[in-house]
């Protein structure tokens, strides 16, 4: 069976527990409430012994999992194990391991496997395995277009109300930080009384900007296409009293490998072999595809590469020019197709 973690959480509360559950994905916050989910029917249920295993490398060993499988309950009648895997790959040991759980599950313990690691290269006969004893559900990140909507569930399920407008404005300032969101939306719960309706006026007088302006994320919401969210965080780095040469070097490095990307696709090679030699895993690859495909030209990352060379030395007083702005253009360029026509090259 598959659900989706709200589905997980809220059906944990009056459905039995299943033998296994894998709650997997790269969304933090869904997958720990998921995973807690379940630890609280465990508990209502009367597993009041639980055991950890981090099966964290090559050197993990899981003969001592299959053994603690059998092994006899020291507190109560029933168990829950859990199993951390950090790269969602158990390997052929591990997964011959759960597979043979699944087959014939312990009737005395319930098995919950978590991984912020997860893609369709991830999936195999262990996980299919644990799809027909139990439960599988995965937390993919929330997209920006889907975040309004998330919050507003978030905000229901607090017994709060907000008008769209207050949603939205929510959404921009946490920048997709669902984290953040979840902490604001606590916090309103208890300032705000259930009967009211939330409009952007009381929205900005009672939450915190919370948006993690760096430029990591600047770097991703530009390869993403997101105009206006790069828009936000450059004023958000600028007022914060960052300086522009201090983050031209990561810009500089992710305009260099969408460049060689583009190289690599122009020439028929394979991009997803290429992304990986580079140290972008599948997680990590959408944003890449994205910008690829507004920008299939080599030469035009080229252009993007020596355009944010100019920005360097810019920053550093050895051009005219406004910094700020020039870093500006670039990165709208890189997110809009038709926002190249900014940059000051031809």
């Amino acid at each position: 069976m598959e659900l989706r973690p709200e589905q997980l959480a809220s059906a944990a509360g009056g459905q039995p527990l299943a033998p296994v559950y894998l709650v997997a994905g790269p969304e933090t916050l869904r997958v720990l409430e998921a995973a807690d989910a379940v630890r609280s029917r465990a508990r209502a249920e009367g597993i009041s012994e639980r055991e950890v295993f981090d099966a964290d490398g090559r050197d993990f060993d899981w003969g001592r999992l299959e053994a603690g499988f059998n092994a006899p309950s020291l507190f109560s009648a029933r168990r829950l194990i859990e199993v951390r895997l950090p790269n969602g790959k158990p390997g052929k040991e591990g997964a011959q391991v759960i597979s043979d759980f699944c087959a014939s599950p312990p009737p005395d313990v319930v098995l919950l496997i978590t991984t912020n690691e997860w893609s369709k290269s991830h999936q195999g006969k262990w996980a299919d395995a644990v799809g027909r004893a139990g439960v599988i559900s995965v937390a993919w990140a929330i997209k920006p277009h889907e975040l309004p909507d998330w919050i507003e569930r978030r905000l229901r399920s607090k017994g709060l109300r907000a008008d769209p407008q207050a949603v939205q404005r929510l959404a921009e300032r946490v920048e997709g930080n669902l984290l953040a969101a979840a902490q604001e939306i606590d916090k309103l719960a208890l300032l705000v009384d259930g009967g009211d309706v939330l409009d952007v006026e009381k929205m900005d007088a009672l939450v915190a900007d919370a948006a993690r302006y760096d430029v990591f994320r600047l770097v991703e919401s530009t390869f993403s296409g997101q105009p206006k969210a790069v828009l936000r965080m450059v004023a958000g780095l600028r007022a914060e009293g960052e300086a522009v040469a201090a983050l031209m070097p990561i810009v500089i490095r992710e305009l260099l490998a969408g460049a060689g990307l583009a190289q690599v696709q122009a020439r028929g090679g394979n991009l997803a072999a290429e992304m990986k030699s580079r140290g972008i895993w599948e997680s990590r690859q959408a944003p890449y595809k994205r910008a690829l495909q507004r920008h299939p030209e080599a030469k035009r990352w080229e252009r993007f590469v020596a355009e944010a060379g100019l920005v360097d030395r810019i920053a550093k007083g050895r051009a005219d020019g406004d910094a700020w702005l020039a870093l500006e253009r670039l990165l709208v360029a890189v997110s809009e197709a038709r926002a190249v026509r900014l940059l000051a090259r031809a």
